[in-house]
C-alpha cells in the first residue's frame, strides 16, 4: 500500500510538472473541456433558478386555483375560435358566484398596462390587476407590510394600491412604501400594502413582483372598457384534492350562467396550473436535451483533442519511459504516471470552466434567475476527472508496453 501511495504521489509531481512545462499545449488541449463545462454547469444554474423561480412564482397562486377565462391557456381548438367567443362580463362573474357552492373563494380579476410614478421616479407598462378583496385569498401572497385592500374598499372603489416587492423597491428605494401615494396613470392611490418576493412565473409577463393590485371597480372606471375587455373568474377549491370536482361544477355552472344548451360547445375555458406545468416541463426538458448535446460535443472534442496531445507527449518522452523501466519502474507506474497527467490537463480545463460558468450566471442573473447547487460543482470536476481518465488511457496503455531498450534506442 505504502509504495502504491508513494508512486502516486511521484506521479501526480511528475504529471503536474509535465504540465506546467507544456503550458500553451496544455491551455489548448484543455478548450473543448472548458467549454464543456462551462455548458454543463451553466444550464444547470439556469435550469434550477428558472425552476426556483417558477415554482415559486406559481405557488404564490397556490396550486388549488382555477381560472375561468375566455382564452385557452394550452388547447387543441383554433385560435380564431377562440378569439370569437363572447368576452366574460363582471355581470356574469356575479352570477357564477351565487350559483357555484363548491368554491371557497371567487374573485374577478382584470388588468391593464399603465405607468406608475413617485415623484420623479416612475415605471412604465406595469400590469395594474383589479379584483375584489376576496382575491387575497385565491392567493398565497405574504406581506412585508400592510395588508390587501378590504371589501369596504373594494366595494366602494377606493383608490388604494397593493404593491409588488419590486414595483415597491423601485418608487421607494428607502422601502418607506406603505401609507405613501402614488400616481396611476395620474391619479393618485395611497399605497396600503407591499408584497413579499413571490417570484416570476416565467411565462409571459405573470410575475407578481412587477404588479399593482387595485380595487376592480377604479379599473373599469378609468382604464379598461368592461364592454370590450374579458375578465378571468379565478375560483380556489377547498383543497387539492377537489380540484377536478370543483372544475366539473366550474364548468357546469358557467353553461348555465350562458345559457348552453346541452351539445353546445363551451364558450370558455377552465384553466388548471397543471396545464403550465406541463408546459414549462416541456420545455425545461427540450432546453436539457439541447445543452446536454452541446455539452457530450465539447467534451468528445475535447477528449479527442487531450488523447492526441497525450500521444505526443508519450512520443516525446519515449527516452524518458526507457530510462525509468530501465531502472525498475513497473508498467503499472508508466501507466498511473500518464493517466494522472491527462486527469490533471481535464481538470484543470474542469476549473476554468466552473470558473467562467459561475462568472457567466452571475451576469445572466441580471436577466434571468440563476442559482449555482454544490451538486453542479461537484459533478463538473467529476466529469472532467472522467473524461480525462478515459482519454488518457490509450495514450497511457501504449506509454506502458513500450519495450525499455527499444525506447532507450528511440532519437
Amino acid at each position: 500500500m505504502k509504495a502504491f501511495l508513494y508512486e502516486l504521489k511521484e506521479g501526480l509531481v511528475i504529471a503536474f510538472t509535465a504540465v506546467k512545462a507544456n503550458k500553451v499545449r496544455s491551455m489548448l488541449a484543455t478548450l473543448g473541456i472548458v467549454i464543456g463545462v462551462t455548458s454543463v454547469v451553466l444550464m444547470s444554474t439556469a435550469i434550477n433558478g428558472i425552476d426556483g423561480a417558477f415554482q415559486r412564482g406559481i405557488s404564490s397562486l397556490g396550486s388549488d386555483v382555477l381560472h375561468i377565462d375566455k382564452w385557452a391557456w394550452f388547447s387543441n381548438v383554433d385560435w380564431w375560435k377562440i378569439r370569437k367567443r363572447p368576452n366574460i362580463s363582471y355581470e356574469e362573474y356575479e352570477k357564477f358566484r351565487r350559483m357555484a357552492k363548491l368554491p371557497v373563494a371567487v374573485a374577478p380579476t382584470i388588468w391593464s398596462n399603465e405607468t406608475i410614478k413617485n415623484g420623479e421616479l416612475s415605471m412604465e407598462n406595469i400590469m395594474i390587476f383589479g379584483s375584489t378583496a376576496e382575491y387575497l385569498a385565491t392567493t398565497n401572497f405574504t406581506f412585508s407590510s400592510g395588508r390587501f385592500y378590504t371589501e369596504i374598499e373594494s366595494k366602494g372603489s377606493r383608490y388604494v394600491a397593493v404593491l409588488g416587492s419590486e414595483v415597491a423597491e423601485n418608487l421607494f428605494p428607502q422601502g418607506n412604501a406603505l401609507g405613501k401615494s402614488v400616481k396611476i396613470g395620474g391619479f393618485d392611490f395611497k399605497v396600503v400594502g407591499v408584497l413579499n418576493q413571490q417570484g416570476s412565473f416565467m411565462l409571459g409577463n405573470m410575475n407578481p413582483d412587477k404588479e399593482v393590485f387595485v380595487p376592480i371597480g377604479v379599473l373599469f372606471k378609468h382604464f379598461v372598457n368592461s364592454n370590450f375587455r374579458s375578465i378571468t373568474i379565478d375560483v380556489k377549491a377547498p383543497s387539492n384534492d377537489k380540484v377536478a370536482e370543483v372544475a366539473d361544477e366550474a364548468i357546469g355552472v358557467m353553461r348555465k350562467v350562458r345559457g348552453l344548451r346541452l351539445g353546445d360547445e363551451d364558450n370558455f375555458s377552465v384553466n388548471q396550473q397543471e396545464g403550465l406545468m406541463e408546459s414549462y416541463n416541456s420545455t425545461v426538458g427540450v432546453i436539457s436535451l439541447g445543452g446536454l448535446f452541446i455539452t457530450g460535443l465539447a467534451l468528445f472534442v475535447g477528449a479527442i483533442g487531450i488523447m492526441n496531445i497525450m500521444f505526443v507527449s508519450v512520443k516525446e518522452r519515449t527516452r524518458e519511459i526507457g530510462v525509468r523501466k530501465a531502472i525498475g519502474a513497473k508498467r503499472r507506474t508508466i501507466l498511473t504516471q500518464f493517466l494522472l497527467e491527462s486527469a490533471a490537463i481535464c481538470l484543470l480545463g474542469g476549473l476554468i470552466g466552473l470558473i467562467n460558468a459561475v462568472l457567466l450566471s452571475l451576469l445572466v442573473n441580471q436577466w434571468l434567475p440563476t442559482s449555482v447547487q454544490y451538486d453542479a460543482v461537484v459533478i463538473s470536476i467529476f466529469i472532467s476527472l472522467i473524461v480525462g481518465l478515459l482519454a488518457g488511457f490509450a495514450p497511457a496503455w501504449q506509454a506502458s508496453k513500450l519495450d525499455p531498450v527499444e525506447a532507450l534506442r528511440y532519437e
